[in-house]
């Protein structure tokens, strides 16, 4: 049924149809199609449509994945995927960026879409999000004029990432390099072959791997294969700020050349809060998700199965602490 009170998805759409009559007599139709833009609506769909497949593969916990997403799910999801540039599966910028909401006037946030956990769960994703705002904004700052701003940018990032409480553990977010599901996912409708992606993760944060770009930090080996691979689960338009900036003349080299004392000490400031930041992470990563993982498994008292392998691999599929100390040491090697 075709009215104004259709949901707000459908309204871009609905304006034009209720006046179909006269943009198609007055020749207007096609111009106006050609200026819909869908994109809001359709990170809308690929975050809800992510959230709905994680529970619907990890329903039953680690030892009973599903291992053929049916077609009522897999053909809208890749379709919407396609358009977005982003793979079929729950990505760092669908659980983090685009799921947030203000909760009332006072702009505390919540979550848009959540997983079993409650509170640990939201804190997991909001605190995610509190990172990005501290760190993103710090990409606006000039390193020369404003090198303690981003200096304290960054550490912002740091006591967010403390208030972490615990990992969101029920479910796992890859179906690549994760053992409970070794041959991918089947997306019923899309390929008769598994598929394999890799999970939502930090290492996906744009504003992060903005930084190191800028700064001049590049991981070696494996660690920053990984980071390059992360960037294929990034909105086209992120993905593309990083090798921008990537391109662009060597901020180091030049301060190099001025043999600028404050130049200098600005920049160390500025490597040295982005080391302190991952150093925070391995803590809290330590602190919150390996050591209860290891006693989960030890006791045998894994909720549903959940935390037995989260020592081992983060939920992008990497090393965890291998990994994080790794992008860690590298950090320190830009110092000047």
């Amino acid at each position: 049924i075709l009215h104004k009170k259709s949901p707000y998805h459908y309204r871009a759409w609905m304006e034009l149809a209720n006046d179909l009559p006269n943009l198609i007599e007055s020749r207007k139709l096609r111009d106006l199609v050609h200026k819909v833009r869908m994109s809001k609506e359709l990170r809308l769909a690929h975050l809800a449509l992510g959230f709905i497949t994680m529970g619907y593969v990890w329903q039953e916990g680690q030892h009973a994945p599903a291992k053929i997403l049916p077609r009522a799910l897999a053909v809208p999801y890749w379709v919407v995927s396609r358009r977005l540039g982003l793979p079929a599966v729950l990505t760092y910028a669908d659980s983090v960026l685009s799921n947030w909401k203000l909760r009332d006037p006072s702009k505390n946030m919540d979550l848009v879409i959540s997983l079993p956990g409650g509170g640990s769960c939201r804190g997991f994703f909001l605190v995610s999000l509190l990172v990005e705002m501290a760190a993103s904004s710090g990409i606006k700052v000039g390193i020369v004029s404003c090198s303690s701003q981003l200096v304290m940018l960054i550490v912002t990032a740091c006591a967010a990432i403390l208030r972490k409480l615990t990992v969101c553990g029920l479910y796992y977010f890859r179906w690549r390099d994760n053992p409970m599901l070794p041959e991918g996912l089947v997306y019923e409708g899309v390929s008769n072959e598994p598929v394999l992606l890799s999970g939502g993760s930090a290492a996906q944060s744009t504003a992060i791997q903005c930084f190191d770009a800028l700064l001049g930090i590049q991981h070696d080996n494996e660690s920053g294969a990984f980071l390059t691979r992360m960037r294929d689960y990034m909105p086209p338009a992120h993905r593309q700020l990083i090798e921008t900036l990537s391109d662009c003349p060597s901020l180091r080299d030049f301060i190099l050349s001025c043999a600028n004392p404050d130049l200098k000490q600005a920049f160390n400031d500025c490597v040295l809060a982005l080391e302190d930041l991952r150093t925070y992470h391995v803590s809290a990563v330590t602190k919150y998700i390996v050591v209860p993982a290891n006693r989960a498994q030890e006791t045998g008292h894994s909720d549903r199965g959940a935390g037995d392998k989260l020592d081992a691999t983060g939920t992008g599929g990497s090393s965890l602490l291998v990994f994080l100390k790794s992008v860690r040491d590298t950090t320190r090697k830009v110092l000047i």
